[in-house]
């Protein structure tokens, strides 16, 4: 596992000009564009007490992480066909490896908004204690999701068409330019909070920016019981497929 992940991240930055700073330009830039549209042309308000762009940049550092690594999660077993046709290993361990580009990447982009924090003068309290918490369940958001995509992949390679479209869809349908305060009051909010990525992504910037930042636990829960039905029926469909995936590549 640990050769796989170091090949990835290696293979990722090789013959990169900027290696690992891309990690910090994209997430920087896309910040730089959505405050420029949602916040100064959409008017779209932020958390009362938090800076638009820290917001923003919150949501984006979890969100990018979590679907990085679910396309790479997805992809795992097709990139890696030339080690599954020839040689028997855990199949699982493929997809595990394959969660460790994104974290260098979010590492570098968690790094950037400590940097920004510090410019608004925004230090974290308490709730800093909980960060880990929603970063693993980001990371068992995008293995539960991805391993499926990555069972079926194998056998019909239009998954691959179709996981940037639900990345995209997925980036406007969450809580990333624009506070989930302001739709908590719909009827629609118990639908809305389905989404298990909008119980991370608001968690996630409540443990940064604390009571300042909107938090509903109920979407915690909702994530967390979602995330753990889909984890366990896509670990068993993984393991009654895997037989088939050589015949399958």
């Amino acid at each position: 596992m640990w050769i796989l992940a170091m090949r990835d991240v290696s293979v990722r930055y090789k013959q990169t000009a900027l290696g690992t700073a891309w990690g910090l330009i994209r997430p920087l830039f896309t910040m730089m564009v959505m405050v420029i549209v949602f916040s100064k042309i959409a008017k779209l308000p932020p958390d009362p007490g938090v800076p638009y762009a820290l917001m923003v940049l919150g949501g984006i550092t979890i969100w990018t992480f979590f679907s990085t690594a679910f396309s790479q999660i997805s992809s795992s077993i097709l990139i890696n066909a030339n080690l599954v046709t020839k040689v028997y290993f855990p199949r699982l361990i493929m997809p595990i490896s394959a969660v460790a580009v994104s974290f260098v990447d979010f590492l570098v982009s968690l790094g950037l908004f400590i940097l920004l924090a510090i410019y608004y003068q925004f230090l974290p309290d308490w709730h800093l204690l909980l960060l880990p918490f929603f970063i693993l369940l980001a990371i068992l958001a995008a293995f539960a999701f991805g391993l499926f995509f990555a069972t079926i992949n194998v056998r019909f390679r239009d998954v691959g068409q179709l996981i940037p479209f639900i990345v995209q869809i997925g980036f406007y349908a969450c809580p990333i330019a624009y506070t989930s305060r302001t739709v908590a009051n719909d009827w629609w909010y118990p639908i809305y909070i389905l989404n298990p990525m909008v119980g991370i992504i608001d968690g996630f910037r409540w443990s940064l920016l604390g009571e300042k930042s909107f938090f509903n636990p109920q979407s915690l829960v909702t994530s967390v019981v979602i995330i753990g039905v889909c984890l366990v029926l896509s670990l068993y469909f993984f393991r009654k497929r895997e037989s088939t995936f050589v015949d399958d590549i």
